[in-house]
């Protein structure tokens, strides 16, 4: 074994896939690329990391509501160009061709191009000011049957990414609670 620079260790555990987080706020959508993210519980509850240095932080604050869109493995350019860029300077759905179509139960939009998605609410704000953290729950689910690629893309903090591999199924040896 070998030490790892303690800065580091965060790339042991990113958690789910790479997500964007799309807002629409006085009449101008966004979409921001976001890895910090994690459930806290299934109905769904999430949390993720979104503080004044984004742009996303202002039109979150003052709606309150977001959709989580699932981009897929085939888009990872486009998920790291989005991330290059800030909605304060570009339209990032005409920049990128993302077509936004309306979600259900929130005034952000669903991006037609993702394999799904998770209309939110803010839910809990506690720890927004001292770590940027927001509690959101999930209102509503979509997702595109028809969508070819289903492999979603994991950040692994340095620039490189993994793909979802093949899928094992162990459903028969879990535990039934």
């Amino acid at each position: 074994m070998r030490t790892l620079p303690l800065d580091k260790a965060f790339q042991l555990i990113e958690p789910g896939p790479v997500v964007w987080v799309t807002t629409a706020h006085k009449g101008r959508m966004n979409v921001m690329t976001m890895t910090w993210h994690m459930v806290v519980d299934f109905t769904p509850r999430l949390a993720c990391i979104i503080g004044p240095w984004d742009f996303t932080f202002t039109a979150l604050k003052k709606t309150r509501e977001c959709v989580i869109a699932i981009p897929t493995a085939d888009m990872a350019d486009t998920a790291v160009e989005i991330g290059n860029c800030s909605g304060r300077e570009v339209d990032k759905f005409e920049r990128f061709g993302l077509t936004p179509r309306p979600a259900k139960r929130v005034g952000a939009p669903l991006i037609a191009e993702c394999l799904a998605h998770i209309e939110c609410r803010v839910a809990d704000t506690r720890l927004v000011n001292g770590y940027g953290l927001w509690v959101l729950e999930g209102v509503h689910a979509w997702i595109e049957p028809a969508h070819r690629e289903r492999r979603t893309l994991h950040a692994q903090g340095d620039g490189r990414f993994a793909v979802d591999g093949p899928m094992i199924d162990l459903r028969r040896k879990m535990k039934k609670l």
